[in-house]
């Protein structure tokens, strides 16, 4: 990555309305990267590390294009690189978390971005306050059931998409996501 790419990404992920999704998500989802890379998964973490730098970089509250519009960017400022349209596929995994059983790098870069889920319940917390802050123009009696309804698709699902992911997040994170929803919903 060149430093202007850097730095032009880096000011995207300051910007001051986000909350959640900034350089403290940034960085934990490339150290979750790393974890993973430690526990022997294979998979391309070139690719995988630009992905997570591209997977928010458009950032609007409330839009649904979010995804579609970063990997358009990363497609749009790596168009000389012959990894850009692997690393625009996977900030469009982002989306929906859900990848094919032989994508271990959509499933390698799901799991980092879903990795504060897992996280110890005071970080957890200040990740769910951030989101809160995020969606503030959106009154709780909208806001609560939304994000109850949220959190509970994730607990119907598969979370973590390695085996690693599940090792190491996967009980802690269901436990913070029904705390969240007894609090959303209580």
């Amino acid at each position: 990555m060149t430093e202007e790419l850097r730095e032009g990404l880096l000011a995207r992920w300051s910007e001051p309305h986000r909350r959640h999704h900034t350089l403290t998500h940034l960085h934990a989802m490339l150290d979750a990267i790393g974890l993973l890379a430690d526990s022997g998964i294979v998979f391309d973490r070139e690719a995988v590390e630009l992905a997570a730098w591209f997977h928010d970089a458009i950032y609007e509250i409330g839009r649904d294009d979010n995804e579609d519009r970063s990997a358009e960017l990363a497609r749009e400022l790596l168009a000389s690189s012959p990894i850009r349209d692997e690393v625009a596929r996977l900030v469009l995994v982002t989306k929906t978390h859900k990848v094919a059983d032989d994508d271990v790098n959509g499933a390698v870069l799901c799991d980092a971005d879903l990795s504060v889920l897992g996280s110890d319940a005071l970080r957890y917390r200040a990740y769910a306050e951030a989101v809160r802050e995020e969606y503030a123009e959106i009154p709780d009696e909208v806001f609560k059931p939304a994000r109850a309804d949220v959190l509970a698709s994730l607990l119907d699902g598969q979370l973590f998409h390695t085996a690693s992911g599940r090792e190491r997040w996967d009980q802690l994170a269901r436990r913070n996501i029904a705390e969240e929803i007894t609090a959303l919903t209580g």
